[in-house]
Formats: C-alpha cells, structure tokens, sequence
C-alpha cells in the first residue's frame, strides 16, 4: 500500500484528479448557467455530467501510465520493486477507485440538483413542503401552486405594454381554471419585477412552490413569446419554450402554456377543463387587440374613469366580433359595477348589463366567465342576492381559482346575512391573493369592522400596510375603524400618514367622520369643497361625491353658515333626484338614505319621513345597507323631534352587524339632539 501511495505521488495522479476535478466543476456550473438561456434540451446538461464522470477513472489510468515530458507525452517508467504485472494491477484499482469516485459526485450531484422533470416529480417529489408564507407560519406549500409574474415587454414600442400584459393574464385565467392547481391572482403578483432576484422569497411571500416568468415582443403582425417556469425553493428551470407567431395565431399560445404546465406540474385535467383551456376566444385579432387592452385599462388603471375606458375597449371587440363570449362576459361586470356606482347610468343601464351577461351565457354557457357576468346583473342591477349567489357559485365551479369570484360571493353572502358563510370565501380569496391590498384593507374594514371585531379588522389592515405602507385607502380604513372604536387621537394619527391634498374616496370619507367627531366642521368644509373641486367642470357626480355633499350641507349649518347650507342641500338634491319623476334606485352607497338627509336639511319633514322610510324599505333584504337606512330614519326622526322613534331603535342598531357602535353615538352630530335623553346617554355608556 505504501508503495502504492507513493508512486501514486511520484506520478502526479494527486495533481491530475484535483486539477479534472476543479474544471469539470467549472464546466458544469457554466453549462448550467448558459445552456437554459439558449432553450437547449433538458437531457444536455445530465449527459454532460455523465461524460464527465466516466472521464475521470480515464484520467487517472492515463495519469498512472504516462508522463509530460519536455520530449512529449511518455510511458512512465515501472517504480523501484515493482513488477509489470503488479502495476497493472494498481492501474486496475485506480481505475476502479476513480470509477466510484466519480460515481459518487455524479449521484451527490444529481440528488442536490436533480432536475424537476415529469418522471421526478411523481417520483421523488412530495405533495406539499412546510414554508413560512404569506398567509401564516406553517402553511404546507403545495407543489402544485403557481404564481404567474409580470411579463416583460420587448416591444421597442412601449405602447404594447398591454399586449404582453394581456398574454400574462389570460395564461393566468386559463391556469385558474384548472381545479387541481393553485393559481395566485394577478393582484398579488403584479407589483413584482418579471424576472426578480431572489424566487425563493417571492414563492414564500405569495405561498407557491413554481413561478412562471415570460417576456412578449410584438413586432407589426407577429408575436414572439418566451415562457420559463423555474421552481422557487431551488431557482431551477422545470420547463420552458418559445412562441413565434401571427397575431391571427396567437390565441392558442395561452392554451398550449396552460397545457404545458398542467403536465409539468402533474395537474390532471378534466375534459371539460382542457376544452376552457385550449378554446380559441375569438378567431378575429383585431376584437382580440381591443379586448386585451380592455383587460390592461382594468387592470393597471384603476378609478371610474379608467374602467369607462376598459367598457369601451370591451365594446369594441364586441362590435368587432359579436360572438366573442369572453368579452361580453368582461362588459357585463364592467358595466353592472358602473351602474351600482351611479356612474354615467345613461350608458350603464340596466338593459345594457342584461344584454351583455344574457350575449356571453348564450354563447358560452359552461364558461366560468358567463356565470360571472350572470351573478354580477343579479347582484349590482336585479339585487337578486339569492340569484347571485346561486350564479357565482356555478361559477366557482369552472373557476376554482379565481379571487375575483370568490371575494364577489362574500360580497353578496354578507347582504344576505351569511357572515360565516362570507368570513369562509374571504378567507379563500384571501389564500389566492395574499398580497391583494384592497382585498385585505376591505375585509379589515367591510367584513370585521361590520361584525366589531376591531382587532382581526386594524391586524387585516395593518398586513395591507406592510406591504404597501403608502396606501391611502388601508390609512383611511385604519383610521375608520379606530373612529368606530373611539379612539380618535389614534385615527388622527393615522390620517395624518396621508398627503393633505388626497381626494381618494375613503380618505375623503375618513377626514370628514375625523373632523365631525371633533366638532371641526371648519375643516370638514375644507376637505369636501376639496373633493368636489377636483371634478371636472360638467361632469356628473357620482354616488360618493352626492353624498358628501349632503354632508356638507349639514357641517355648513352645524357652523352657522345656513345659507350656504341650503345651497348645498339643494344641488345635492338636485343631482340625485334631477326630476320630480326620477326613482332614486337602491345602489352600493346609499344614496336613497342620502336624499332622505337632504331633503331633511331643507326642513322638508314629510319628504325626509317619506324617503327615509322608503330606503329602509329599498334595503329590507340588504343586511349590509339596511342598517344604514334605518339609522338614517332614525337620525331624521331626531332632528324632527320624534325621539321616542329615533332611540326606539338604537339598541338594535348597537346588535346587529353593519350598524352602529357606542363611539358613533358619543361622537356623531347627528345624535346632537338625543344628547339630553337619560335613555340615550344610557346607551353611551355601554
């Protein structure tokens, strides 16, 4: 042995297996580099390894038996003692040495980084590993979640941003579609770059073991789509591909990635969801063109203004092919949200929704989408809640991925009482979007503040703050609900974390309840004249706005300002019922509660009693809204003297969820004349 070990030195083998050794290393982590950036085969870099493995015992044997010498390449001579036959047999032992050494680093290598192929993840592959996410510590991942990030846009020309934002998208919707996934909703991903440094942390973040990362560039009639999905925990390549096509062509792409990565992730479909996923929306790319960038104006811009433009966007690919389901399926919510908002409700009719949900279920009744539409007129237009119900749960049914969906159904399960049933859809919206700012911001503050569960609401409110700690609308909502709590010090505080000059709605709503409750009716003037002077000149106020402006009527009279008072309760009136003959619809608002103030405002007591009553009864099936109108006739009562009526009902308002809090009794000026009453006083301090 000690022979052996020294002519193993004497020939130098310790140098030639440390130097193959280290260039081999070198030549494997650059080919692992490079080779996915030029898409080359899967079993190329496994092949690699092996050829290299079997190289090293060659190595060694030719170390063993030859020399580099100034003269060339030379046969060592046999060492002192030594026979030819014994070394011969330590070229044998060297080789087998070599061999197993390799062997080895071969199999060590292959287990630290065995590629993700079909074949391992069915065999090697758990269903799920324990990460720490963004929806709690603990959370199991399951290998069969994806996050689709932004894709980027190569198009020398920036305008076709919303080309490859629109690809990204609808791979995402059709992904969605597939029950055996999990698919994160785009609200959670669209603030990443599309190609981030560090996956691991964004696969933790978003609670998703594989992230999809692709580029578009649209190039005059031709689209050229790259697609990559890379496993977080590992940053490794599972799979990738490139699309060259005609845009007449490109509609298909979404359909083969969808199908690509269903098989890649071991996702097996059923036959009706590989036919949602492989169908052609529409074969004309021009009504294509406009729906995708419909679908960037929803997405990226948001504010009524913005989603009139997607409503014309959607128009559009409707006129240009009448059968493209998707599209109509996309101007029916549009337009029923328009239309719960009062805004612009001469296009937004009632009409104009049924037409779109009724064209998109006609033509395509097992979509997902056209269930969507249909919940959404029965919803926002018909307040059918049990209908909508029933429509977005047949929708749930194609769409098990979908956040959107799932957060609409808590919606209306809320309006018609269901609290655990919402909390339960919530929940799994919430799973699907963990990032989703409005999302958490809304359930904080129209879900658990609703209930007075003000420490799940400020928590949910708080994690929006943590990832988006300059959201305007989670500080006002924050703000809300510590007014609701009577800690108004605190909510002072926080509105001051928002720019003074904000107009956003919820800040705006949040300032004046602020400034009320202080009796600085001063100041809430200042921020509703602020509001209303940011409209354009001639256009139409929408719900908010008309209800803001009821408030400030009645802060310019708390101030002694009567005249202007009157003014303002007349153009609120004005705007909301512009016509002795206009019905006042029940919407998302309240605006019907609202004119029943204004009309108060003016003095007139029949018509406040009337209209008060009226809302109550427009919201008698509305668990979310009801509470509202009745606190609204029970504050007209008041200011008319009917106190027996107005605290009549207080006790029942202080129960039920959306309705009212102790604080808002101590604080509200509207209580102003119940203030003297032994009965309310006693409700104040419970």
């Amino acid at each position: 042995m000690t022979s052996f070990l020294s002519q193993l030195k004497q020939r130098r083998v310790y140098r030639v297996a440390i130097g193959y050794a280290i260039v081999a290393w070198l030549m494997v982590q650059i080919a692992a580099t490079v080779l996915p950036a030029f898409h080359a085969p899967e079993f190329v870099l496994p092949v690699l390894i092996v050829l290299l493995g079997v190289g090293f015992p060659v190595a060694l044997v030719l170390a063993w038996a030859f020399d580099v010498t100034p003269s060339g390449i030379e046969k060592t001579p046999e060492g002192t003692g030594t026979s030819a036959a014994r070394n011969m047999r330590y070229a044998w032992a060297l080789a087998g040495l070599g061999l197993l050494i390799a062997a080895v680093g071969v199999g060590a290598y292959w287990f630290w980084h065995r590629p993700v192929t079909k074949r391992t993840a069915t065999a090697e592959i758990s269903n799920v590993v324990a990460e720490k996410t963004a929806t709690g510590p603990g959370v199991a991942i399951s290998e069969k979640s994806i996050a689709v990030l932004p894709f980027e846009n190569l198009s020398s020309d920036k305008e076709n941003a919303y080309f490859a934002e629109g690809i990204q998208d609808e791979i995402l919707t059709r992904l969605s579609k597939i029950a055996a996934l999990k698919v994160i909703s785009r609200t959670s991903t669209q603030k990443y770059k599309s190609a981030p440094d560090n996956l691991r942390e964004v696969g933790s973040q978003l609670g998703v073991a594989n992230i999809l990362e692709g580029s578009v560039q649209k190039i005059a009639n031709a689209a050229h789509i790259n697609v990559q999905l890379i496993r977080a925990t590992t940053d490794e390549h599972v799979w990738a591909e490139s699309y060259n096509r005609k845009l007449d062509d490109v509609f298909s792409v979404e359909g083969e990635v969808a199908t690509a990565i269903a098989e890649q992730l071991n996702a097996k479909l059923t036959g009706a969801e590989h036919k949602e996923i492989t169908d052609k929306p529409t074969n004309n790319p021009v009504a294509y063109d406009a729906y995708l960038r419909g679908v960037a104006i929803e997405h990226n811009q948001y504010g009524y203004e913005s989603y009139q433009h997607a409503v014309t966007a959607y128009a559009q690919a409707v006129q240009l092919d009448p059968k493209f389901a998707l599209a109509w399926a996309r101007l029916a919510v549009l337009r029923s949200f328009l239309f719960f908002n009062s805004i612009d409700r001469n296009a937004n009719t009632p009409p104009a929704v049924q037409e779109a949900a009724d064209r998109a279920m006609a033509l395509a009744p097992e979509a997902g989408e056209s269930w969507v539409a249909k919940g959404a007129y029965h919803y926002r237009v018909l307040r059918d809640f049990e209908g909508a119900v029933t429509a977005y749960q047949e929708a749930q049914r194609r769409l098990p991925n979908n956040a959107f969906l799932l957060q609409n159904l808590a919606f209306v399960l809320r309006r018609v009482g269901r609290w655990q049933d919402a909390e339960t859809n919530y929940n799994k919206a919430l799973e699907l979007d963990p990032r989703d700012v409005s999302l958490l911001s809304s359930l904080g503050g129209e879900f658990y503040g609703y209930l007075r569960r003000f420490d799940d609401a400020r928590a949910l409110v708080d994690r929006a703050l943590e990832i988006s700690p300059d959201s305007e609308t989670a500080h006002a909502i924050k703000a809300s609900i510590l007014q609701n709590e009577g800690r108004l010090p605190e909510a002072a505080q926080e509105l001051a974390r928002v720019p003074e000059g904000s107009t956003e709605d919820y800040v705006v709503a949040s300032r004046i309840t602020q400034a009320t409750y202080e009796r600085g009716f001063d100041r809430a003037i200042r921020v509703i004249e602020q509001k209303l002077n940011s409209i354009p000149p001639g256009q139409q106020l929408d719900s908010i706005t008309q209800i803001a402006l009821v408030q400030l009527g009645f802060c310019q009279d708390w101030s002694g300002r009567h005249v202007d008072a009157q003014q303002s309760f007349t153009r609120a009136i004005q705007s909301i019922k512009p016509t002795p003959d206009t019905v006042v619809a029940p919407e998302a608002n309240g605006l019907p509660n609202a004119l029943a103030l204004a009309y108060a405002g003016l003095g007139e007591k029949q018509k406040a009693l009337e209209q008060a009553q009226q809302a109550v009864k427009d919201y008698e099936t509305d668990a979310v809204n009801k509470p509202t109108a009745m606190m609204t006739r029970a504050q007209v009562q008041a200011l008319f003297g009917d106190h027996d009526a107005a605290i009549a009902v207080l006790p029942e308002l202080l129960r039920v969820p959306a309705g009212l809090t102790v604080a808002n009794l101590k604080f509200d000026p509207f209580w102003d004349p119940l203030r003297n009453d032994p009965r309310f006083q006693k409700l104040c301090q419970q």
